[in-house]
This record gives C-alpha cells, structure tokens and sequence, in this order.
C-alpha cells in the first residue's frame, strides 16, 4: 500500500523535505510550486545587481520520485485530507508536508511603500526590481530601507556595481555582534554607502523616501528589505498559526491541530518558539519534518528538534564578507571573520547549499547538520519563569 505526501512549496525547505522522504519507495511524493523552477532565495540581491540568475532546474535539485505540480495552493481541507489548488483541482494526500516558506512584505501602514517600494525577497519582486534599475542610469540614487542581513547585502551588491546607495535603518545588523557589526560597517563605507542609522521611513515617494523626523531623501529606487511574512494558507485553512502566521507545531513539527500536517522551514512555529527564518535553519527543520514523517510510518516516535546554529554568513559584495560566528542557540558570539576570506566561505555555502540538495535527490538520508543547541532545555528553563 502507497502512501500519498504533498509537499506544499519548492523551496529550500520542501525540495530537501521531498527529496528526504523519497527513501521509502512505497511513498508517492507530489511537490505543489508555484514557480516550474527552484528559486536560490539567497542569491535574489545577486540577481537585481546582475551577477546571477538566482535559479536552478528542478532537474538539478528535486528526486525523480517527485511529481512537481506547478500550481498555488489555496485550501488545506485537513477533515477531507485534501489540498485545494488555484487552478480548481484537489490533491489527496495522506500526509502533508506544509513548506511554504516566507514573504517578503512591504509594509500597509506606510503609505506609498506598496505603490513605490521594491521588495527583494521573492523573485517575482527581484524581477521588478531588475526591471526598474535597467532603466535607471547608475547615478541614479538607490535608497534600501533596512539594515538585517538582506539589506546589508543588497546595499553592498548594488554599490559594487556603481550605483549610490544610502542605506536606512534603525540599527545596523542588530543580529550580529559589535565586531561583526562594525567590519559590515567599514566595508560599506569603502563601498560608498551612506549608512544613515536610528532613521525610519514614515513615507515613500515615486523619487524620494521621508524620515521620520522629516527629512527627505532622494531615491529613485526604493528597496524594501525591512521584515518577513509568511504566506496566510494555514490561517486560511483554518489551522492555529503564531501571530504572524507560521503553522504551530509541537517539537517534532506536527502541526497541534492534525497529525498528518507536517510543517518545514520558515513557516513553521515549533511550541510558538520559530527559529530564525533563514535558509541555514529551514534545511534542518526540513530533515526533522521528513525524519518525523518516516519515523511515523515506521510506527516509531519520532525524535524532538534540537538544531545548532553555527554563525551568519554575509556578501559584501563580490570581493568581501563578513561571518558572524554564533553560539549553538543563533546569538552572536565575539567572534567573526572578515574580507575576501569570508566572501569565499560565504560563496561556497551558496553553492553547498545546492550540492546538499542535489546529494539528498541522489542518495537520500544523507543530509545531516549541527544538533546540540539544547533547544529542550531552554524551552523548559521558559516555561518554569512562566
């Protein structure tokens, strides 16, 4: 006997999830995108400077015991274990591996930002912005408004190419710590990025951004990078999601509402406790939602998460970077490393990336990653202050 799993998104997290699961051989496995090709999120910022094309073939990264679906999930019918898709169609399935990944939002309550800001972290909005920067000539003023990891590489992609940048936000890589923080700060300064902190955009502008206190700065580009969301599918199908929607889980990643849902990378909510949306920790999350699964149709029980978090790598630039060691728990330690070293490491986990991809479609099980950050032990430290 068969058993049917959807994998609802193709990204980092649903492509390793599925490609995870195709151990078993009496598993059908159906992946729901709504793109025919796999996006490299992480190299969207490459892609609006013209460096890459931020795509690879599903050929490349998806087993072939996967059937792709091109289509928008629209309804998880959890009682009638049915998937409703966009086109009108429906997917049974017996289990169902919810990795719809994260958004990249513009902010409503900032007005002009959804007529006049470019978002950067999905890549239909990448594509406009490629769009509307090959239109612009290079001293044409770019504003990015934030200063996390995203736009700190946008910042600094950009200005490589040529283009003046200023960078707003109210505080500069508030992930990292004060050496990581200020080696970013030095090398967008050799960058020629105006670096303008402890600033808020109240307002945006066809050609120009207004700060809080009233000053106008000129772009003719504005890129938002300020902020994740996550797709609303599980809020709308009616499942208990986290205030800002991520799927809640218990620590195996099975949603609390039904077992047969099983959530994966930055849409997941582990005890309303998410790790950090980043593809570092979307890839293990990926791994337990498929080990849970298997362990389930095994009839074992399925082991707890406890990922380890190992640093935050960060481009400059194509010439630079900067990786922000951590401890286990994802918070910044002392410790980082600079210049052309750190953009080599930081372009060979890129490409890694990739390759534990196209390795986990080849030989399944083989992916594996950094545990011991005693997760347990602090989700219960918090609940006894509770």
């Amino acid at each position: 006997m068969t058993t049917t799993v959807v994998v609802v998104g193709g990204g980092y997290a649903g492509v390793l999830a599925a490609n995870r699961l195709s151990q078993r051989s009496d598993a059908d496995i159906i992946m729901v995108n709504p793109r025919p090709h796999f996006v490299e999120r992480i190299r969207l910022h490459q892609m609006v400077a013209g460096n890459d094309d931020a795509v690879q073939d599903y050929t490349t990264v998806l087993t072939d015991r996967a059937k792709l679906v091109v289509d928008t999930a629209t309804r998880i019918d959890a009682t009638g274990r049915q998937l409703h898709l966009d086109s009108g169609s429906t997917l049974d399935y017996d289990y169902l591996v919810y990795a719809v990944g994260s958004t990249a939002p513009v902010p409503a309550a900032v007005p002009g930002a959804h007529d006049f800001a470019y978002p950067i972290g999905e890549y239909e909005a990448a594509q406009r912005l490629t769009q509307r920067l090959s239109d612009l000539p290079l001293e044409a003023p770019i504003v990015v408004v934030g200063g996390g990891l995203t736009g700190i590489e946008a910042a600094s992609e950009l200005a490589e190419a040529g283009r003046h940048v200023t960078l707003v936000t109210d505080a500069l890589g508030p992930s990292l710590a004060n050496g990581g923080r200020r080696s970013v700060a030095k090398r967008l300064k050799m960058l020629g990025v105006t670096v303008r902190e402890d600033a808020v955009v109240s307002e945006v502008h066809a050609d120009r951004v207004t700060l809080r206190d009233g000053t106008d700065v000129p772009s003719s580009a504005t890129v938002w990078t300020a902020g994740f969301g996550v797709p609303n599918l599980a809020a709308a199908s009616g499942l208990t999601t986290d205030r800002l929607g991520r799927l809640l889980t218990d620590e195996t990643l099975t949603s609390i509402d039904d077992s047969s849902i099983i959530a994966a990378g930055d849409a997941a909510s582990p005890s309303g406790v998410p790790l950090r949306m980043s593809c570092q920790l979307a890839m293990p999350l990926a791994s337990l939602a498929a080990d849970t699964l298997l362990a389930r149709l095994d009839g074992e029980t399925p082991t707890k998460l406890n990922p380890a978090s190992v640093g935050q790598c960060i481009s400059l630039g194509r010439h630079a970077g900067t990786i922000q060691m951590s401890h286990f728990n994802d918070v910044a330690m002392p410790m980082h490393l600079g210049g052309r070293l750190a953009a080599t490491i930081k372009e060979q986990v890129c490409k890694g990336t990739v390759s534990f991809l196209t390795k986990e479609a080849r030989k399944p099980g083989s992916y594996f990653w950094p545990k011991g950050g005693k997760r347990q032990q602090s989700l219960q430290e918090g609940a006894a202050h509770v």
